[in-house]
């Protein structure tokens, strides 16, 4: 057995093992750490498909396992980092929604968080078969899904228990919505852009390279309150690129 071929492999069971500490400590609503833990996950995520290129490695099973890895990393833990959102909302103050423990519809609400979950399998598993996403993605990736939503409760948490972000993140229909509105992103018909850089040139890169000067510029400014920003300029950025291609194909 070859370990050049083995090395694609473990990077990749690191970035399952990121993931499984991002549950525990999503487990015990320790937001920051879990934030941390999955974005190991998409650092480990990012290398083994790098390090799999230049080995000339690549496999179904390096494909499968790197699939089965993010749906933990980047599909259960932000599942489960909505529950947990909910489930606070419900214990915490019911009363201000209307809500309460007699109420079947709040029984079943964190639930809902898990329907992210649900669309981040779907996206992996057609992800795969797709010969359409070699060079771009169709739909949201499931990587830049998870750091959108474990955002969220970092934001909150910083936001010192009061003002419009932390009502808005407070509101258990805002966060529902939210849950549908990932869901919908994960499988949609938009081609958005890939990140991996195979050419170091403008002509062919400029668009990673803008939204990546951007990035750099919004976070060092507005530090975790800029992943949803840069979220939605990904895809705005995705939508422009797409109409400036079909005008010059």
């Amino acid at each position: 057995m070859s370990v050049n071929k083995q090395i694609p492999n473990i990077v990749t069971l690191l970035n399952l093992s990121s993931g499984l500490i991002a549950l525990i400590y999503a487990f015990n609503t320790h937001w920051q750490l879990a934030f941390f833990w999955v974005c190991m996950g998409i650092f480990f995520d990012f290398w083994d498909g790098f390090l799999a290129r230049v080995l000339d490695v690549k496999s179904e099973m390096g494909l499968q396992l790197d699939s089965l890895a993010d749906m933990v990393t980047s599909g259960v833990v932000p599942g489960l980092i909505m529950y947990q959102m909910l489930s606070g909302i419900a214990d915490n103050s019911p009363e201000r929604y209307n809500l309460s423990y007699d109420n079947y519809y709040l029984g079943l609400l964190p639930y809902l968080g898990f329907v992210i979950t649900l669309a981040s399998g779907y996206r992996l598993a057609k992800f795969n078969v797709d010969t359409r996403q070699t060079d771009s993605f169709i739909g949201l990736p499931t990587p830049a899904n998870a750091l959108f939503i474990l955002s969220l409760p970092v934001i909150q948490s910083h936001s010192d228990g009061n003002g419009f972000v932390f009502d808005l993140l407070s509101n258990p229909y805002i966060l529902v919505g939210i849950c549908f509105l990932s869901a919908f992103m994960l499988n949609a018909p938009v081609r958005l852009f890939s990140l991996k850089i195979k050419y170091f040139n403008w002509a062919t890169n400029k668009t990673q390279i803008i939204f990546l000067i951007v990035s750099v510029i919004v976070l060092s400014f507005l530090q975790y309150t800029a992943i949803p920003l840069i979220i939605l300029f990904y895809v705005l950025l995705s939508v422009i690129a797409n109409a400036t291609w079909a005008k010059t194909a």
